[in-house]
């Protein structure tokens, strides 16, 4: 993928969809953008014709329909990753039922007709910060670890090291950053199992980033009575520790 020059530069892109309508409606709100601007530099109804074009212009960023005749916008994104400089990748669809997949297809966005500037412009604002994290030191062909949310109708990426707490609540889980909470449909057993070198369980409940504890301290719970909470960075509520789990926190604290 080209790098994205100073500010004021211009992000190409190439349109597929199987619908002309779509594309000229596409081809308008690309030509409306401006933090960062894009220009329409390709058309294409199809796969077929899309990995024909690639093969002789540079794109930055394909907005690829998923539902479309022959091979589908999957399909397409698949042979986009086998691509030398594959662009960026926003699906753009009427469907939603695919959202997961796409994803981990590396999908930067996924966007549904009918688009509205504004998310557009939030879709190729992320394919800037990729673009300038693909040039940065921090680059060094390590992908960064997501947990896919699934939330109102929209799908979410969240770095996982923004996250600061898993905790349960009935019958999902909370999953806390520094700016908001997210509601996630899954187990605490799961994140724990999977994220366990980066998480530690302080509570039946509760999972807390390691690199964000901050402190431990005295707490009176009206359910379990006087015990120890954990505060971390980040956020101001505390987070009960158990008394099972006590020791592992404070070596956490004192390390």
């Amino acid at each position: 993928m080209n790098g994205v020059g100073a500010m004021g530069s211009v992000l190409r892109a190439l349109v597929v969809d199987d619908e002309s309508l779509a594309r000229t409606r596409l081809r308008t709100l690309l030509s409306d953008c401006r933090r960062p601007s894009a220009q329409c530099v390709g058309e294409a109804a199809n796969a077929v014709q899309a990995m024909a074009l690639l093969q002789h212009q540079v794109v930055d960023v394909a907005l690829v329909d998923i539902h479309m005749p022959g091979a589908d916008g999957l399909t397409l994104a698949r042979s986009l990753q086998a691509l030398a400089q594959a662009p960026a990748l926003i699906f753009v669809t009427a469907h939603t039922e695919h959202a997961v997949e796409a994803f981990e297809l590396e999908a930067v966005d996924y966007l549904t007709k009918p688009v509205r500037l504004e998310r557009l412009q939030q879709a190729l604002q992320k394919v800037e910060r990729l673009m300038q994290s693909r040039r940065g030191p921090v680059a060094n062909g390590v992908q960064e670890d997501v947990l896919i949310i699934q939330e109102r109708g929209r799908t979410e990426r969240i770095p996982v090291q923004q996250i600061l707490y898993f905790k349960a609540e009935l019958k999902y889980v909370t999953v806390r950053t520094a700016s908001r909470s997210y509601i996630l449909d899954g187990s605490l057993n799961e994140l724990e199992e999977k994220y366990g070198a980066d998480f530690v369980r302080i509570h039946r409940n509760a999972l807390i980033a390691r690199r964000a504890v901050r402190a431990l301290e005295k707490h009176f719970d009206a359910e379990e009575g006087e015990g120890w909470a954990v505060r971390l960075n980040g956020v101001d509520e505390l987070l009960a520790v158990s008394r099972r789990q006590l020791a592992a926190v404070r070596e956490l604290v004192s390390r």
